[in-house]
Parts: structure tokens; sequence; C-alpha cells
């Protein structure tokens, strides 16, 4: 079956995938880190705000809920606060259905990283790989409960215990009977271990541990591929993912392909192989052949790693990357409000202020881009926030706007002063500000601070409110009424 990326988004929210592996709790530390300690040569990080994510096989689960399809995930955690905490970080996810064994013999896998602006400074992990046959039988009893109602199977493994020898081999058993796909992430070097599943999907590295191949161009893929195969013989196939070099793929059946990379921007490759794990098993369970799988896939590890931290991809930036618009058109300066959340964490993690002003921008006057320019000299990424047209025909009466909101952003989006605009759909951008928290909250200097919309929250938390000086002469009201005029004495 041949299908395009945009026909395969369209069947992913009708597909379920299982997901059995190694589940942890992923911490981030953000912070500025501007002096040494006085008790040994390492940097003091001054602590700003934490979040916690759901990492490992988790991953995979959100990376598919992200690209709408349905995510069932069996893993196990222990009876301790990270557990609980983890469990409640993925109660938030739509999308994931967790089926999580509790363990009573080992903790939760956790990661945390501490990170001065861009920089990451360390990583303290808690690791625990203890597996007790109790919850070898329990892990594979909820395995084959769901497996009936999911589509394809992935065995995501980070060398944390879940994935043994003998759970594999039953799981890939438990799967085969049933004929369905399975793909699996691998870390033991002895694929012999992984035999039976449909696809192995090693990295470079893995592939190098497991042949002896540096696999540094083509060629060399081609050989660790095949040598994967004849190690495995019920193996169908081989995706060896090569970082900057992109992926190739080799199948029994003799199939090759190179896929060279997709990612124009890298910000962080943390998560960047569970994004491309979901996408190929959403692809083929869609229907996919394995070179249009494996294409799709690439495509969402170059959106995942232009992020930062464990990174989810969405449809449209999967469907936007295939278009080849992202990021470098004046359309991709137009976020939809998830996605600007997003690109807004990426600018903030560089150590980027965040400024951020409003309007209706009916028609864009010397005004506007006086105010503009003066709004991005007060900051390093100016967001402007759009009264849709629903919003401005509230405000301004039925007549406006006279260009469509569609119209007004595109115009927006070009001026070089603007690097993100967004609709909003309120009377106000209160809810706006608050989830941007800007550092500069900029407004036309006709307000008194008191009088805008979303001062007191921005100064509560230590940002500013800038207020620009007006060009005089120049409204868009003023322009209406001259070309009225114009009109009736003509």
């Amino acid at each position: 079956m041949t299908v395009t990326v945009q026909q395969l988004v369209g069947i992913f929210p009708s597909l379920r995938v299982l997901i059995l592996g190694d589940v942890m709790l992923d911490r981030f530390v953000y912070g500025q880190a501007s002096r040494l300690s006085p008790e040994g040569p390492i940097p003091v990080l001054t602590i700003e705000r934490e979040t916690v994510m759901a990492g490992g096989a988790a991953n995979v689960a959100c990376n598919v809920a992200s690209l709408g399809g349905v995510a069932v995930l069996i893993g196990l955690i222990g009876d301790d606060e990270p557990g609980r905490e983890f469990a409640a970080v993925l109660c938030k996810e739509r999308g994931v259905e967790t089926d999580l064994v509790v363990s009573t013999s080992r903790h939760t896998t956790t990661k945390m990283r501490l990170l001065a602006g861009r920089q990451h400074l360390l990583r303290a992990d808690i690791d625990d790989c203890r597996l007790s046959e109790t919850d070898v039988a329990a892990l594979l009893a909820r395995f084959s409960k769901h497996l009936p109602e999911c589509d394809v199977v992935v065995l995501s493994d980070y060398a944390k215990g879940v994935l043994s020898p003998k759970m594999l081999r039953e799981a890939i058993g438990i799967a085969r009977a049933a004929k369905k796909t399975i793909l699996a992430d691998p870390k033991f070097p002895d694929m012999r271990i992984y035999d039976g599943v449909t696809i192995v999907t090693p990295n470079a590295g893995e592939a190098r541990a497991t042949t002896g191949i540096a696999v540094k161009s083509d060629v060399a893929a081609e050989e660790a591929a095949r040598s994967i195969l004849n190690s495995a013989p019920a193996l169908d196939g081989v995706l060896i993912t090569r970082s900057a070099d992109g992926m190739s793929f080799m199948m029994r059946n003799g199939e090759v392909g190179h896929i060279p990379t997709a990612a124009r921007e890298v910000n962080d490759v943390s998560g960047a192989g569970d994004t491309v794990m979901a996408t190929l098993a959403l692809s083929l369970a869609a229907g996919a052949s394995i070179a249009m799988a494996a294409r799709a896939a690439n495509l969402a590890a170059g959106v995942a790693v232009s992020k930062v931290g464990t990174a989810k991809v969405l449809p449209e930036e999967l469907y936007s990357a295939d278009q080849g618009t992202r990021v470098h058109s004046t359309e991709a300066k137009i976020f939809p409000f998830r996605q600007l959340l997003e690109q807004v964490e990426v600018w903030r993690a560089r150590g980027e202020k965040i400024g951020f002003t409003n309007g209706c921008f009916d028609l864009v006057h010397p005004g506007h881009v006086s105010l503009l320019a003066c709004a991005r000299a007060q900051c390093d990424r100016l967001v402007v926030g759009l009264n849709s047209d629903a919003s401005v025909k509230r405000l301004k009466g039925s007549a406006r706007p006279v260009q469509d909101e569609v119209a007004r952003a595109i115009v927006l989006a070009s001026l070089a002063n603007v690097d993100a605009v967004t609709l909003f759909d309120t009377d106000t951008p209160l809810e706006l500000i608050r989830a941007l928290r800007p550092e500069v909250l900029i407004k036309g200097a006709d307000y008194r601070v008191d009088q805008i919309v979303g001062a007191e929250d921005v100064q509560a938390y230590g940002g500013r409110v800038h207020l620009v000086p007006l060009v005089s002469g120049q409204s868009t009201t003023q322009t209406i009424e001259k070309l009225v005029r114009s009109k009736e004495c003509s």
C-alpha cells in the first residue's frame, strides 16, 4: 500500500500501539550558574524551575499519543514517591492508557538533569534493575490481556531490567502467535535475543557493539544490517539510526534504503529515538512500506531534535516537515497555541528573553511598524498575540476586521521584528500571557500600566512592562475613515 505522510497522519487516530519496556521519571532542573562554589571547583546552580516527564518507554507512548494514536503502556514502577509521580504525570497524557505493575522489590528508575541555560551540568540517576518472578508474571499477564486490541507491538529496551532475555522470549512468542508486527529498540549486543521480532532499530553505536562494524557510510550500514540479519534468522528487518547521517534499513527480502537526516536545527537529541519508534510503529500499522515508514520516522526525528528536552511531535509538525515549510517560511512563524508554548520553551532554554504584545493589527500602518520595532528592541524574541476575527468583531463592530485573521497573521509574520504570531479568540490575551509568562510585556503609551491586561501578572513574577511612544496621526480607524470619505467624494 502506497500512502503519503498526510494520509498516514489521517490514519494514526484509528491505531493502538502496545508498548512494553523500561519506564522512568525524567526530571529537568533549570537555572543559572554564574559562580563557582567556595567548597570546590564546581558551578553553583541557582534553581529557577523544574519540570518532570515520563521517560523511557513512556516517552514512546507519549509520542504515539501526540501523533494522534492510542498508546497502551505496560511498565514497572516501584512502590515509592517517584513511581507515584510518574503515574500522576501519565494520567494527564491524553491518548496514553497505562497498566503499570507496582513492584515491592525495586525502586522507580529516575533521571535528574541539571541545566544552566542550554548547558547540561550534571545527570543524577536512580537505577534499580531487579526483576522478580512475580514482576515477570504480572507484566506478561498485562501484555497478553491488551495484545488482541492493539495493532502493533513495541518493545522499548532501556537496559533497566524489564526486558530481560526471559521476558523478551515470552513476549515475542506471545506477539508472534497473535501475528502482530513487533518492533524492538535493542540494548543487548547479542541480537539473537530479539530473534522473532519484525524490525530491530539499533543506533549506530549499538550496531557497532553487535557487529564490530563502524557505521560511518551507507556501505558499512548495509554490512552491519546484513550481519545482524544473519545472526537472527527469524528477524525480518533492521533499521539503523545514524544521527546526523540519517537512517539505513535492510529487510530480509533484500529491500535496502538510506535516508538522509531531516534535522535543520539541533537543540536536544533527548528522546529522539523514542520519536522514531513511535512514528515507525504507527506508520507500519497504517499500512506504509518500510521505506515510507522510515521516511516518516526520519522527518519526526528531525522535528524532535529541534526542541529542548524529551520532545513530542504533533501531527501538523510531521506534515509540515514533509512539506518542507517548517521553520524557514513566513507561515512557519504562525503558531497554534501548543506549538507556540514549545517554541517559547526552546528560546527560553537558550537564555533568550521573551517579549509579548498584542492587538487587532487590521491594517498595518507605520504606527504598528514602529511599535513592533520598539517592542523587539526590548527582548530577544517577540511574540505577537493577534485577535481572531470573532474577537475583533466583538471589540470593533460588525464591519471589522477589514482583513481576515489569516491575512493579518501573514502580514505580521512577514515582518523581521516579529518572531511568532498566534491567534486568540478571547476579548483579552490574559490567558495567553499567563501561559507564555513573557519577561517583557509591551503596549503603546496610550495606556497606563494599571490599564494593561496582564501587567499585574507579569510584574508579580519579576517581569516588566514597557510602554512605546505612539506615532502621531496613525491609527487603523482613521485610515478606514479616510478611505470611506475618499470613496464618498468620488
